[in-house]
Order: structure tokens, then C-alpha cells, then sequence
């Protein structure tokens, strides 16, 4: 049974949501007054709170951040690498400008920068490049 598995393994982040959402004291479960299936209506409960329970953090570091905080790190790298582009395109001196790395996100490794060219030999080059752009 998983709740066995989440309450033997994750016992403090456990016992920490429980009390802090719900007042509920994990103890309870041995003093008979807590059911393992009351247990795992409140573990489902806690996977609906992203970015607020240590529980989920445990077992997916990903879930540190909501989904406002991956939105607003988009957000944030699209605008850097727009303005980067902006400057490439119209300094003079634009040669020894560094591309902008991307905000890292909690359980992701780093990526890898990728060189965008900003001169284009054809319509479709520049299609592909604006539909890149498109998806950041």
C-alpha cells in the first residue's frame, strides 16, 4: 500500500503537512484515532498544494516552485533573451555579448546554452527562429 510506504519513508515531512494544513497529529495513528485511509485522503490533498508542502518536496524537488513560479521564470528568460537579441541586432559593438542563461528551476539540471543565429539565408530559417521565440 502506498500510505504504508509514504509513512514509513517520509515520516517527518509527514507528520509536518499534517499538523500545519489539517491540525491533524500524525501520533494519532498509533493512538488509534487516525485511519490509513483517512491518512491518504490527506496525502492526495497535499499533492494539490505545490510549492507549499514539505512532504511533495521530498519526493519531487520540482514541486518547490508553483505553477506561477515556472510561469513567471518563462517569462523572465524570454525577456532576457529578447533584449539580448535587441542588442545584437542594433550595437555596433555587439561581438563579445554572452547569450543570458535561463533562471534555473528546482530539480532540473542546468541546461546548456544554445547559440541562436540572428543572420538568416532564408524565409524558412527566419520561420523556424520566430517559432522558437514563439514557444519560450
Amino acid at each position: 500500500m502506498a500510505v504504508v510506504r509514504v509513512v514509513q519513508d517520509y515520516q517527518d515531512e509527514l507528520e509536518a503537512d499534517l499538523l500545519e494544513f489539517f491540525g491533524v497529529d500524525l501520533l494519532d495513528l498509533w493512538r488509534g484515532r487516525l485511519s490509513l485511509r483517512r491518512i491518504g485522503v490527506l496525502i492526495n490533498s497535499l499533492m494539490k498544494k505545490p510549492g507549499r508542502s514539505t512532504l511533495l518536496e521530498a519526493l519531487d524537488e520540482r514541486t518547490r516552485w508553483g505553477e506561477s513560479d515556472y510561469l513567471l521564470a518563462r517569462i523572465s528568460d524570454a525577456l532576457e533573451l529578447s533584449n539580448y537579441l535587441y542588442f545584437k541586432a542594433n550595437a555596433e559593438d555587439s561581438d563579445d555579448l554572452e547569450q543570458p542563461d535561463p533562471i534555473p528551476r528546482p530539480g532540473q539540471p542546468e541546461p546548456e546554452p544554445e547559440p541562436i543565429e540572428t543572420q538568416f539565408s532564408s524565409a524558412t530559417e527566419l520561420s523556424s527562429f520566430l517559432g522558437h521565440m514563439n514557444s519560450l
